[in-house]
């Protein structure tokens, strides 16, 4: 008993500070910011500008207990609860379409409603396929170059994920989950023709898919040309160009901005990043994105020192889902991609959100830990 109690004192001193300072960092600024941008929207839909605030820090606090478990939790009973994990977020994702319990908001299916509170259980999926592909890609590595025995079974269950939330109206976080596991299937070593051949079949697919939605069309106009149609199709993107120009150097100061004041549609969610730069400038900006830069190299760092496999694939696909969500996020705003829908981690609104990406953290936080544990043993 005291020798474990030892070496859990040894491995919690050992924890990765850099990493454990940047995300405390991102979630204080991202809250702050997240009110700034949020209370004349609450003020306006509910008589109260400290509603999404509110509802943020609860989700918030939520996340940081499950990211303080997380960092505890032995990573052999994560192995172990692959299964359990894979059913029950599958069950959460069919729930979406049960009536009265499954939320349509906007023509989209993405909520369940249980017990007085919202739950987006795509934001699951991408922890869930994370977990199961690092676990799965583990095992296989001596198979890797086998496409029935390895490779088909993870294609499977990633494509059964991916096609239900594309039949939750949400293309972009569908496209989103596929590259981030196409980017575990890399990084494990599955050899590049796979990639292009499953790269032919999927290509024309997802243009028809894209293609058979009116809205996901006049996003990739108003992308090309936004200027097209200015008070329409194209007014979200302006506004945001708008607010990043705006903000130049030092940026109106916190709760400056006058876009949020109804001229910018989202600008507490998908959009909250043009309100940080027309407050913060780009100073604020270039922070920020130092932070997620930050972040990326410390998980990224993680990923590579792990001597085990599965906590190596972890790390990398728990990294790449954080960075890759805030590049996705920030090119949307800025004009390089049309418009997704992905939210900016830690920043916002969205308790889904907040929380699997605080319970990703927390994972990272847990192999880093180990990866100190094991080189202290190796220096004897």
């Amino acid at each position: 008993m005291m020798e474990r109690f030892a070496a859990e004192r040894i491995t919690s001193r050992h924890t990765d500070l850099v990493f454990l300072a940047v995300l405390v960092l991102l979630l204080g600024t991202g809250t702050a910011m997240l009110f700034s941008s949020s209370y004349f929207r609450a003020e306006n839909l509910f008589s109260d500008p400290f509603h999404f605030f509110r509802r943020q820090s609860f989700w918030v606090v939520l996340g940081a207990i499950a990211a303080m478990v997380a960092t505890r939790i032995s990573l052999d009973l994560v192995q172990r609860w692959v299964p359990l994990l894979l059913f029950s977020t599958l069950g959460l994702m069919l729930l979406t379409f049960v009536p009265g319990i499954g939320v349509r908001f906007l023509g989209a299916r993405r909520w369940v409603f249980l017990f007085g509170y919202s739950f987006q259980p795509s934001e699951l999926v991408k922890l869930t396929l994370i977990v199961y592909l690092a676990f799965i890609l583990s095992r296989k590595q001596t198979q890797i170059d086998d496409p029935v025995n390895a490779l088909l079974p993870p294609v499977i269950v990633v494509g059964l994920f991916v096609a239900l939330i594309y039949l939750q109206n949400d293309f972009s976080s569908a496209v989103f989950v596929m590259v981030v596991s196409m980017a575990m299937f890399f990084v494990a070593g599955v050899p590049i023709r796979y990639f292009l051949s499953l790269g032919a079949m999927i290509a024309p697919l997802s243009v028809l898919m894209l293609l058979t939605r009116e809205h996901r069309v006049l996003r990739v106009m108003a992308f090309l040309e936004p200027g097209r149609d200015p008070s329409g199709a194209g007014y979200q993107v302006l506004t945001s160009r708008a607010a990043l120009v705006s903000g130049g150097v030092w940026g109106a100061g916190v709760g400056g901005s006058v876009r949020k004041l109804g001229r910018l549609p989202e600008a507490h969610s998908d959009f909250v990043f043009a309100v940080i730069a027309e407050e913060l400038g780009f100073i604020g900006v270039f922070l920020v994105v130092a932070l997620f830069g930050m972040l990326a190299w410390r998980g990224y760092r993680i990923a590579f020192r792990a001597r085990d496999r599965f906590h190596s694939f972890l790390a990398f696909g728990l990294t790449s889902s954080i960075f890759l969500q805030a590049l996705l996020n920030m090119a949307v705003v800025s004009g390089m991609v049309p418009a997704t829908g992905v939210p900016l981690p830690f920043f916002s609104s969205g308790g889904s959100s907040v929380f699997v990406t605080l319970m990703m953290c927390g994972l990272l936080l847990n192999v880093s830990r180990r990866i100190e544990s094991s080189e202290e043993v190796a220096r004897g």
